[in-house]
């Protein structure tokens, strides 16, 4: 097995759900550019579940500023369904206060992390990897 085929087998998907497109940018070149991941971007919660679903990511990035409804229901239902309980999440806030009365709810629904934004863009993928063991 050559370098390029170790490669390839060790990258990891990542699903990006985040609702401002211009971070949604920022945030997945820095998955991809400097993570070197595959990152499939969805902008909505309900658009993140289908594409969760149906692709099976190894990892889901996810913008905290969507509602709060859509974010509680589509954490309930990623971890409902068989195939996309597992997944671990990472969420980017910049409400790191907010975060801190919902961190029960989180653990409940085994939230891996949560990132304050802003974030150091040249660290994100770093420090993502570590948070799932990537490393």
């Amino acid at each position: 097995m050559n370098a390029l085929q170790v490669v390839a087998m060790t990258t990891k998907t990542m699903l990006l759900i985040y609702k401002e497109p211009n971070m949604q940018e920022i945030v997945q070149a820095c998955l991809t550019d400097l993570g070197g991941w595959n990152v499939k971007v969805a902008n909505s919660t309900l658009e993140g579940l289908r594409q969760a679903m149906l692709d099976r990511p190894d990892s889901i990035i996810l913008d905290f500023s969507i509602s709060k409804i859509d974010l509680f229901l589509f954490l309930k239902e990623l971890r409902s369904e068989p195939a996309t309980k597992d997944i671990p999440v990472v969420m980017l806030t910049l409400k790191p206060k907010w975060m801190d009365l919902q961190q029960t709810y989180f653990q409940q629904y085994n939230v891996a992390a949560v990132i304050v934004n802003p974030f150091d863009p040249a660290l994100l993928s770093v420090q993502i990897a570590r948070i799932l063991g990537w490393e």
